[in-house]
């Protein structure tokens, strides 16, 4: 079965929304890496990174390849690509729409304030 766009933007923002699936995808963005390698530098248990595997996998962000008793994670090169499209129809707006956006959100308490 095929995803929709509007599914597999839900798929991507969803796996991307997880602090450690997001570490897990700048690991290996360094290079390809076994299930064992992938969960080293995480204190959660196995079981906890292969779901996040998986999770990243279902995005399309994340492949699996059996290589004899190892499973190696490799980044798909161009998973991101669907969602980048999307962002780029938001870089229409001014400046004052985006500066607008920011102090609703801040005032919301969605985002926090820029120390810079």
């Amino acid at each position: 079965m095929v995803n929709s766009p509007q599914e597999t933007l839900n798929d991507l923002f969803a796996a991307l929304s997880d602090q450690t699936r997001r570490a897990i995808l700048s690991q290996l963005l360094e290079n390809d890496q076994t299930v064992k390698q992938v969960a080293e530098p995480h204190a959660i248990s196995m079981a906890m990174i292969s779901k996040h595997l998986q999770i990243l996998g279902r995005a399309g962000l994340v492949r699996q390849i059996k290589r004899g008793r190892e499973k190696i994670c490799q980044l798909e090169p161009d998973a991101l690509f669907v969602a980048s499209r999307w962002m780029q129809g938001f870089g229409q707006f001014e400046d004052q729409n985006l500066d607008a956006l920011e102090g609703t959100l801040l005032d919301l308490g969605l985002i926090e304030a820029d120390e810079g």
